[in-house]
């Protein structure tokens, strides 16, 4: 017996209709999680934070940045960062969500617009439920929609600031934003390009530095996760020195929340000095992530060129039944159903990790073989 019954029942809904969530722990080959270089379980963090605790590096912040937790470490981090991404500033946050948030909810003004494709994450609607700008969407990945937009704010009046957002790579879909479409747009429309490089940083780019460091004469914000391809956890934003001191100023999920461990800012700061001096790790992930897109094509499977890789099943029911088939067979594949993506989309989201080589990716492709031979039924 509950003392929150209507809790209770909205669970039961949920339940009725496959779409209640329960954590289940890691178990086999991981083809779920987003460790594109294996770096999370690595002797290269391992020894950083090792390192940093001999050097008598504390564990917690023990308040927030604007208190007593600005560490050097933070502040070591953010250089590195600014320099690796090529932007004038950094700002090390808790964690993507956070800094998501804090972006959107702080930096356009009242009277901007924010356009934001259709596929952006969570996070950023919440940054813009919060935030006091207009906001629209546009179609994904279509920068011409985007434009239209733009036009028919202005001719209506809107004279503030245009941002616009975007994943370099999209998390659920696995494919690109087509930059130099909305770079152009940006260009010609004095418009802020805010990508989110979550799925990219590590992964692209000179280096792992991602596609945002590309971009030549539009002014950008670029998040950069830690806790996916570079191991550790926390986010980082890199921008123009008068946006980082906005959100330093103004951005209350920085304000008010106690800074991230510098422990993990020392493990974050090796990760970036690792693919300064490591590129082979990211030439492995990039053959890793092509034998898989080989094993795809030899089952008819066409799927988007990154790493993420989603087999679109259609069905709540048929897609958990295939994910816990290749579960009971060791493979770590999750099923994503709505509302993480749309109704009548729910897919397997395979992942391509640094904890696999090739002859795991012919085994899982093997047994998607066979599923997909009896229509994964």
């Amino acid at each position: 017996m509950t003392a929150f019954p209507r809790h209770a029942e909205r669970l039961s809904v949920l339940d009725t209709g496959r779409r209640l969530r329960s954590l289940v722990p890691a178990a086999g080959l991981d083809f779920a999680s987003n460790d594109y270089l294996g770096l999370a379980g690595s002797d290269v963090l391992r020894m950083a934070v090792t390192d940093a605790l001999e050097r008598g590096v504390p564990v917690g912040a023990t308040g927030s940045r604007l208190l007593r937790g600005n560490h050097p470490e933070h502040l070591a981090l953010e250089a590195e960062a600014a320099q690796l991404f090529g932007a004038q500033a950094a700002i090390y946050m808790g964690g993507g969500f956070q800094a998501n948030q804090a972006i959107f909810a702080t930096l356009p003004m009242s009277d901007d617009l924010v356009l934001y494709d259709a596929l952006i994450h969570a996070s950023a609607h919440e940054g813009l439920r919060l935030g006091s700008a207009r906001a629209e969407v546009f179609r994904h990945n279509d920068a011409d929609d985007a434009e239209r937009i733009i036009s028919a704010w202005r001719l209506a009046g809107g004279r503030g600031r245009v941002w616009i957002a975007l994943e370099t790579v999209y998390s659920m879909e696995g494919d690109f934003a087509p930059l130099d479409d909305f770079a152009a747009v940006a260009a010609r429309r004095d418009a802020v390009l805010v990508l989110d490089e979550a799925h990219a940083t590590g992964v692209y780019g000179t280096l792992g530095r991602g596609f945002a460091a590309g971009i030549r004469d539009v002014p950008t914000v670029a998040l950069h996760t830690c806790g996916k391809a570079l191991g550790a956890s926390g986010a980082l934003i890199c921008a123009d020195r008068a946006l980082i001191d906005t959100l330093i100023n103004r951005a209350r999920p920085f304000i008010f929340a106690t800074a991230p461990s510098p422990l993990m800012a020392s493990a974050v700061t090796r990760a970036l000095a690792h693919l300064r001096g490591n590129p082979e790790c990211i030439q492995m992930a990039a053959r890793l992530r092509a034998h898989a897109h080989e094993a795809a094509r030899g089952l008819g499977i066409e799927l988007p060129p990154s790493q993420i890789l989603p087999i679109v099943i259609g069905s709540d029911e048929a897609a958990l039944r295939a994910a816990r088939h290749l579960q009971d067979r060791g493979f770590d594949v999750r099923a994503i159903r709505p509302p993480t993506v749309p109704k009548g989309t729910a897919r397997l989201r395979i992942s391509i990790t640094g904890g696999v080589g090739p002859d795991d990716i012919d085994a899982l492709f093997a047994m998607i073989g066979d599923l997909k031979r009896r229509d994964f039924q």
